[in-house]
């Protein structure tokens, strides 16, 4: 009789505990039919927004443009998926060949496509969450006259190589680790830009505005920066083996450790910049002016300094003046 109580006054309790349990499994069922649902209608969207790519209409084509950036923005899943599209797109449609660049150099700046401009003004804004583990690849493209790359755009790691951003407006870019290697990049703005660690070999910056930018770190070897403005700048570390740095604007400017072997420096304004611990060995620093300069711990075994004006300047043996 007393187990028989226990039952009956326990089942009040036991067909609660089924309910709540049947009520949880509905709950789960439901909440995986609508995630399944969700995944349904993003794959729907990019279908839509990946035809709309392959239209002859441009307005069409921003739609799909815009279309992807928003699935990026509420599918991390789909981030990359989307990344590696729209990188794609601008490589199928704003190509270069290495012979193209040659010729384009001495051509002025045009702005880029519409398309272009909003592909890379999505790349430039998109959402980042987690560190990306992919590359973003746009190398080999017409970028001349880019607009998209100001305000701290995210173009860290992104890959440069050989395109051409002739007068591309790039004010405050994060290009870190990005690699701009051959890349044509003439008269175009980098102020405040940062590009520790990215790669600028045999880049052509002639008369490129990089003041106040980052550059530790950077290779930049065989690079053109002729004419080049890089007041108040970064290169602590910086590669600059063979450089061409003629008439280039240092003021200011912290190269302590750069390596600076072989580069020329004619001409070259360097008044008050930091030259601590630089390899200076068999640079060309002719006619330079190195006011107030320190060269402080720098090697200037072989570095040429006729005509350079010296007034002020620390660490420069009695031999080289």
């Amino acid at each position: 009789m007393d187990w028989f109580g226990l039952v009956v006054v326990s089942l009040p309790g036991l067909a609660a505990l089924a309910a709540l349990l049947f009520t949880w499994m509905q709950v789960g069922q439901a909440s995986k039919e609508l995630r399944i649902s969700e995944q349904g209608q993003i794959t729907n969207r990019f279908n839509a927004a990946v035809t709309n790519l392959g239209s002859d209409s441009v307005d069409v084509r921003l739609g799909g443009i815009y279309g992807l950036e928003r699935i990026m923005q509420d599918s991390v899943r789909d981030h990359p998926t989307v990344v590696s599209v729209l990188t794609a797109y601008v490589r199928q449609h704003a190509p270069i060949s290495g012979a193209d660049a040659k010729i384009r150099q001495t051509t002025s700046p045009e702005v880029p496509p519409t398309d272009i401009e909003a592909v890379m003004n999505v790349l430039a804004k998109r959402p980042l969450g987690a560190a990306e583990v992919f590359g973003l690849d746009v190398s080999r493209t017409d970028l001349r006259g880019l607009r998209s790359g100001q305000g701290g755009s995210k173009f860290a790691s992104m890959d440069f190589r050989e395109s051409d951003l002739t007068g591309a407006n790039l004010n405050g870019a994060n290009l870190d680790v990005a690699d701009l290697t051959n890349a044509i990049l003439r008269t175009s703005i980098l102020t405040d830009a940062r590009l520790s660690g990215a790669s600028l070999t045999g880049a052509d910056l002639t008369n490129a505005n990089l003041n106040e930018a980052w550059l530790n770190s950077a290779e930049m070897a065989d690079a053109r920066l002729t004419g080049v403005k890089l007041n108040g700048a970064f290169l602590t570390s910086a590669i600059l083996t063979g450089a061409s740095l003629n008439g280039a604007e240092l003021v200011g400017g912290h190269l302590t450790f750069a390596t600076l072997k072989g580069a020329d420096l004619t001409g070259a304004d360097l008044r008050e910049a930091d030259l601590t611990g630089a390899n200076l060995t068999r640079a060309n620093l002719s006619k330079a002016d190195l006011t107030g300069a320190d060269l402080t711990g720098a090697d200037v075994t072989g570095a040429r300094f006729s005509g350079a004006k010296l007034k002020g300047v620390r660490g420069l043996p009695p031999s080289q003046r």
